[in-house]
């Protein structure tokens, strides 16, 4: 287990909408290859140095600032840089140059146009993966029990752009159930739309998990059905150029070892099988 992992589970359960800041959401279907489980010597050995700039997909927000920080403790001399988007503005920023070290998309399609880009440093790995479920704010004031909800106009519905990899998603879950949504809203990212529901200008949203969990008693989580919901897996990768190389596979290493995926597990991720 991590340094620091004994903090995190009550970490969860207060964070509500601090972590709402940064944004971005995540989503969608399966990349390729496989993932380990092995801590790099530089990981564990403290050999890492400079700066290690990841950009991440902001529903990993509270779990990757714990990442950090143990990674951080074990590497002395290393810090991490963490950036946090939506995984297609993040994967637009890589494409277009912008310098980085690491990139952990919410959304397997997204990576995959990072690795047509040429843009990664290796095979991206699974590490993680999510499922929504709809979001009402405490209370649930409209009285929303399921999917069906998304389809009536009383209420102040929510999802994600469609171009979001939470949009997409959310969008195949209702296609799934047979309902057509009716939002008055499209949020650009997963952690605005977790927001509005949680300030009650929204009835309704489909969100992650994991970012249900994160807003603490702010909110109400109600699952969807398992028939109709659909896995999200996240892929990492170390990125071409990165000015960091080094620092970049330590820590794509670092999430993919024992400890980085406990502290995932503590925030609510599932296991990955490749």
């Amino acid at each position: 287990m991590g340094v620091g992992t004994g903090r995190r589970l009550a970490a969860v359960a207060v964070v509500g909408l601090l972590g709402f800041g940064v944004t971005a959401c995540g989503g969608d279907d399966d990349p390729s290859d496989d993932g380990g489980s092995t801590t790099t010597e530089a990981a564990a050995g403290g050999e890492v140095e400079g700066t290690v700039t990841v950009l991440a997909a902001a529903s990993l927000t509270d779990a990757f600032g714990d990442i950090k920080a143990d990674f951080e403790q074990a590497n002395p001399d290393a810090s991490v840089e963490l950036s946090f988007d939506g995984s297609s503005a993040l994967r637009d920023q890589i494409t277009a140059g912008s310098p980085a070290d690491v990139f952990a998309s919410a959304s397997g399609s997204v990576m995959d146009d990072v690795v047509e880009a040429g843009a990664n440093d290796g095979e991206p790995q699974p590490f993680a993966t999510n499922k929504l479920q709809i979001v009402v704010p405490a209370g649930n004031p409209g009285g929303v029990e399921g999917l069906d909800a998304f389809g009536d106009d009383s209420l102040l519905v929510g999802l994600c752009a469609e171009e979001v990899p939470c949009g997409d998603f959310g969008r195949q879950v209702l296609e799934n159930a047979g309902v057509t949504p009716k939002e008055d809203t499209d949020e650009p990212d997963v952690r605005s739309l977790l927001d509005k529901v949680a300030s009650g200008e929204l009835d309704v949203g489909l969100v992650y998990e994991t970012d249900v969990l994160s807003a603490g008693d702010q909110v109400e989580g109600i699952d969807v059905p398992e028939e109709d919901n659909v896995v999200a897996k996240y892929p990492i990768a170390a990125l071409t150029d990165a000015p960091n190389p080094d620092g970049a596979a330590a820590f794509v290493d670092y999430v993919l070892s024992d400890d980085g995926q406990a502290v995932l597990e503590e925030y609510a991720f599932g296991k990955s099988d490749a």
